[in-house]
């Protein structure tokens, strides 16, 4: 089976990607079936580079809080903080610590410096972004960051009778945040304050402030900027994303879990095709996230399914969203050994290139009709490759061993 499939498979270079595809996509999203393998995001800076040198993209958006990914960007593009606040400060789920994600901005950064040494214009520098929203597995943040926020970006630059309510308002309903971030709120209902009065005018008035932005956008990028509206969009959708969040926290109903990771996945969408509108962006997350397929995973027993991030951006963009998947061979550190031989990754384990780049719909083909079957990981951290979804990926990446760091 390993010869009859041969020739879908290629180096790992963004150029064998980007062969896959009819079009240099908007979106280019290179997906991981576990988190936390620096090697993986190894794979990941070295492709980016690539894109950037060889395919003129300038933006990557990755698995993480879009509010602290500001930090990050403002480092990237103008300098602001220390290498070391940034990892602190600009990252959520633990990413921060990552050495290959440090390597990332600092790459970044002096990407930039040279361009401005240079003397390129501002469309040639770099930029980052978090695109998912400031969530984390115990809960959710305050709301108040991106609501004030959005507030105060409006409150300088419109008429005053046109704001809806006053900062004062604002804080008053909002309260003290450890209402907002109880972490036992997630497994108890009854301890979120996302239903409750406050929260629903709250809810009503960041509907108004975003109307309020998109009705002065012409004059707002004018009075500041594009990039400061589109600052100001992003706290918008963000503050709405997360009242959303909380109001099906404090849900009791058996839609609550599948909704929560929808309004997740929908904030996601939102964020990635915003960052699309720049210009040709990698995006790097969980398979799950970025995949056209409906995702599904089961949480304290129970099966839910969602459609992702991916599939809301491809239903939008077409053939400007492209989706890769990475497929593993072992995590022997993990308890994940050599794969079946009759599963997708047990037949690409068996060809003698370390790591490669297959061509998904043409190893579909290449397969005939009875698909390999489906791969049974032993460790929860690792989702196998659906053998159901490689018609509908443009490609994959198949590493065959991780090897854990001495």
């Amino acid at each position: 089976m390993a010869t009859d499939i041969k020739d879908t498979v290629h180096a790992v270079e963004a150029a064998a990607v980007m062969r896959l595809l009819p079009a240099r996509p908007r979106l280019l999203a290179l997906g991981e079936p576990t988190h936390g393998e620096d090697a993986l995001l190894d794979l990941r800076n070295e492709l980016f580079r690539q894109l950037v040198e060889q395919e003129g993209y300038r933006t990557i958006a990755i698995e993480s809080d879009c509010l602290r990914g500001l930090v990050v960007d403002d480092h990237i593009t103008s300098g602001t903080g220390t290498l070391d606040e940034v990892m602190e400060h600009g990252f959520s789920h633990g990413w921060g610590v990552s050495a290959a994600n440090r390597e990332l901005v600092r790459w970044m950064r002096a990407y930039n410096v040279r361009a401005d040494i240079d003397g390129r214009p501002a469309s040639e520098r770099l930029r980052f972004a978090g695109f998912d929203g400031p969530l984390e597995i115990t809960g959710a943040a305050s709301p108040r960051q991106a609501l004030t926020a959005l507030h105060d970006y409006l409150a300088a630059r419109v008429d005053p009778d046109l704001l809806p309510c006053t900062a004062e308002t604002l804080d008053r309903l909002l309260g003290t945040d450890d209402r907002w971030t109880d972490s036992a709120a997630m497994r108890d209902p009854s301890r979120s304050v996302g239903q409750s009065a406050e929260a629903g005018r709250l809810r009503l008035l960041a509907d108004e402030l975003t109307a309020l932005l998109a009705e002065q956008t012409p004059h707002l990028i004018t009075a500041t900027s594009r990039d400061d509206w589109k600052r100001a969009c992003l706290y918008g959708r963000t503050a709405l994303g997360l009242l959303r969040y909380h109001h099906w926290m404090a849900d009791t109903s058996p839609a609550r879990m599948t909704r929560l990771v929808g309004v997740r996945d929908r904030m996601m969408a939102d964020n990635l095709l915003a960052v699309a509108t720049r210009g040709p962006a990698l995006a790097h997350a969980h398979n799950s996230h970025l995949q056209r397929e409906k995702s599904s995973m089961r949480m304290g027993g129970t099966p839910l399914e969602w459609w992702s991030a991916g599939a809301l951006v491809s239903a939008r963009l077409g053939e400007d969203y492209a989706f890769v998947a990475t497929a593993l061979g072992t995590i022997r550190h993990q308890g994940v050994d050599t794969p079946p031989p009759d599963t997708v990754e047990g037949l690409l384990y068996a060809l003698p290139e370390d790591r490669c780049v297959v061509d998904a719909p043409r190893l579909a083909t290449a397969l005939g009709d009875t698909p390999p079957e489906p791969r049974v990981s032993p460790w929860f951290g690792y989702a196998p490759l659906n053998p159901v979804h490689l018609a509908t990926s443009d490609g994959i990446v198949f590493v065959k061993d991780i090897v854990f760091p001495e």
